[in-house]
């Protein structure tokens, strides 16, 4: 059976969210029952994107930023999406060290990171109308929960079993 599941999330745009970010999405994708290193790469990854929203997107400005993750199956997809001022030249952007903010530590390496730890990294974006990222990882680890209705109502004893496992493994 397909397991599918969305989730969105929306929060300000301050540095201290990106922490909340980063574990709402590792909560998310739990139900895959992902190893811990398939863990730290989404979570590296989200907070790369969540960090370039922040800093590059809205430029110290409180504003929205937006997660959406899904699971198709054994795989998880994450889109982070900013309103802000946008990406001119995607391509020049996602070169390892090309920054517009020297200043900042890591600089230039947001997008390398994102890539490196997903198995997808798609950059969307427009001068004055915000970026999305998109993100795919395949999951390694088939689940052994039940169906989706039984686990949605918490009526299946397997699926609590196998929470309860996953959660033991974070």
């Amino acid at each position: 059976m397909m397991h599918q599941n969305e989730m969105k999330l929306e929060f300000d745009s301050r540095s201290c969210n990106e922490s909340f970010a980063r574990v709402t999405v590792a909560a998310f994708m739990t139900q895959l029952d992902p190893t811990l290193e398939e863990v730290a790469d989404v979570k590296t990854a989200v907070s790369e994107a969540v960090t370039n929203a922040i800093i590059h997107g809205y430029e110290g400005r409180v504003e929205k930023v937006t997660i959406f993750c899904r699971l198709e199956g054994q795989e998880l997809y994450v889109e982070v999406r900013d309103y802000g001022k946008g990406i001119a030249d995607v391509p020049r952007a996602m070169e390892p060290l090309y920054t517009t903010k020297e200043e900042c530590d890591r600089a230039g390496m947001g997008f390398s990171f994102m890539e490196a730890f997903m198995d997808s990294l798609e950059v969307e974006s427009a001068p004055e109308r915000g970026t999305c990222v998109k993100m795919r990882k395949r999951i390694s680890r088939e689940t052994d929960g039940g169906s989706d209705d039984e686990c949605r109502d918490g009526t299946n004893a397997r699926c609590g079993e196998a929470i309860g496992n996953r959660q033991e493994r974070l």
